[in-house]
């Protein structure tokens, strides 16, 4: 059965604090690491500790390893309107993607004006993935779940694994500006690498 066995929230002082539960959950009692059975000693600090935006919004301390370490990732961002729906989905898929899973998170972001956010235009839900490193079995799942995430106008994040590049122009609304915008200013394409050029200027 999935479960939702941690909450991370985070604030700037004027915010917080958050009380004593959220939704049925109660705080911590010591810091926490996302991964089962992992210590916390990579994490950053947790607790309510008020600390600079750059040592609280990453989950993992910068010169310490993030996370599992030896993993891969991916991440797709849902309009928050139909968040709920597209977590079902993918829940339905939970007995095939468990076996490759370390950890999946949900987490949420509001929206932005930057032309190839994935949040651009909307406040966005984002349904993250941390695999185990077989990149066989995850190949395999990845065009089921871009399939069934793609029903709720889900965007790939760019920095994570994704396969599905044919509906960029359909996601991205200001991708022809932006082509327009680099082909003006880079004109050569001096800034390009290969990922770009199949998926951005493809």
């Amino acid at each position: 059965q999935a479960v939702i066995d941690q909450v991370w929230l985070k604030c700037t002082d004027d915010e917080g604090p958050f009380g004593d539960s959220f939704f049925g959950a109660t705080p911590a009692p010591e810091n926490r690491h996302p991964l089962p059975d992992l210590s916390a000693v990579n994490c950053t600090p947790q607790m309510g500790l008020p600390g600079p935006s750059y040592e609280r919004l990453p989950h993992f301390r910068m010169d310490f390893t993030p996370s599992s370490g030896e993993e891969l990732q991916s991440e797709f961002l849902i309009p928050r309107q139909h968040a709920v729906s597209a977590i079902m989905e993918i829940a339905a898929m939970r007995d095939r993607i468990a076996p490759l899973l370390h950890v999946s998170e949900i987490r949420t972001m509001a929206a932005d004006d930057l032309w190839l956010s994935s949040s651009y235009g909307h406040s966005a839900v984002g349904i993250h993935f941390t695999w185990l490193p077989d990149w066989d079995g995850v190949s395999a799942l990845l065009p089921e779940i871009e399939s069934r995430l793609a029903t709720y106008g889900a965007r790939a994040h760019w920095g994570k694994l994704f396969l599905a590049t044919d509906r960029l122009s359909e996601i991205y609304e200001r991708l022809p500006d932006f082509r327009r915008l680099a082909e003006a200013y880079d004109p050569e394409g001096k800034f390009r690498n290969e990922f770009l050029k199949r998926t951005v200027f493809a």
